[in-house]
């Protein structure tokens, strides 16, 4: 009898002490699990698909059943549901591939990014290129779903918009209404944005008015710049964010809400991917000032960008709160946040 009684009982201890590790293991499982779907900085949960579109021309005929505007490049999750949209606008004299890596990163948390390729040659007016966006925005209801799959579905009206450079300033433009669209945006970005070579000296139509809190946008605005955006390469050209037409400007005239994060050792193309290919994706390297490498930037972009959508077009804000009081480590070193409203 005691035999059995020994037995029985290191029979129940090594369950206990099995299913205490079980339950551990899963318990370190789920935190890793969630570690990584609220880590905005990393890779998110959604695996990515990136595709090229290409519009009608004279000489080709578009597949597509309502072709866009302008050639995009689209990355989005591959799983099924339905996704907020980021349309995202190069800088200038960019391609929209340089931007993959970004893109399919902020994909990979679940939006929908939209980048277009404006155009390939520009001159100094920007007009263009805002009725092209205004076009394409126009187009999302009506096309872009001719474009996903059926299990992959676009929610139009949960709608950001974000541009790089001279890009910032053609989305900062579209937004105050310098063309009509027929969907209403609720988020802006402006990464590093640029409105001419000085102030003063502004492309037109110039953004920039240099009164504060002027712009009236009715929409919730980030503005992401870098520190070394105002300085200059090399004494042969100026520097690719002058100061005068760059971040702080455009962060000056808007208004609540709105935050501001510069990346203080980065600059102005340091976003972008790691092998920017061809003559124009090697200048990339020569014409600004860069910081040591071009990783931690994109990611901080990346992050920040998916942050503030989950806060202002799905009305989670715990990961922007975390970056704003610094509760959340992020992948570059940053000049002071400010935030208004």
């Amino acid at each position: 009898m005691k035999l059995v009684q020994i037995l029985l009982f290191s029979f129940i201890q090594s369950y206990i002490i099995m299913s205490s590790a079980t339950t551990a293991t899963a318990a370190n499982t789920a935190d890793a699990a969630t570690s990584t779907q609220t880590n905005v900085f990393a890779i998110g949960r959604y695996k990515t698909v990136l595709q090229t579109v290409e519009t009608r021309s004279c000489t080709t005929k578009s597949t597509v059943a309502v072709p866009p505007p302008k050639p995009l490049l689209i990355a989005r999750p591959s799983e099924a549901g339905e996704y907020p949209i980021l349309v995202l606008l190069h800088g200038y004299l960019l391609y929209n591939s340089f931007y993959s890596q970004l893109i399919q990163h902020i994909a990979s948390h679940g939006f929908i990014v939209i980048a277009p390729q404006l155009y390939i040659l520009a001159g100094p007016d920007t007009a263009d290129e805002i009725k092209s966006t205004a076009a394409i925005t126009n187009w999302l209801s009506e096309g872009l779903h001719y474009l996903l799959p059926p299990h992959v579905q676009p929610n139009i009206n949960k709608l950001g918009l974000a541009g790089h450079s001279r890009g910032g300033k053609v989305a900062f433009a579209l937004a105050l209404d310098k063309e009509a669209t027929s969907l209403k945006f609720s988020a802006l970005i402006g990464i590093d944005p640029v409105d001419g070579m000085d102030k003063g000296k502004q492309t037109p139509p110039p953004v920039l008015t240099y009164v504060p809190h002027s712009f009236d946008l009715d929409m919730a605005v980030m503005v992401i710049g870098t520190g070394l955006g105002e300085v200059k390469k090399n004494p042969l050209f100026p520097p690719c964010a002058p100061k005068g037409v760059n971040h702080e400007d455009f962060f000056n005239e808007c208004q609540e809400p709105a935050c501001h994060f510069v990346a203080k050792d980065y600059g102005h193309l340091d976003l972008l991917d790691d092998d920017t290919e061809g003559l124009r994706g090697k200048t990339t390297y020569c014409l600004c000032k860069n910081g040591k490498s071009r990783e931690p930037m994109r990611r901080f972009v990346g992050g920040i960008v998916v942050a503030f959508m989950n806060a202002y077009l799905l009305g989670d804000n715990k990961d922007l709160l975390a970056i704003k009081d610094g509760q959340k480590t992020v992948p570059v070193e940053l000049k002071p946040i400010v935030c208004i409203g």
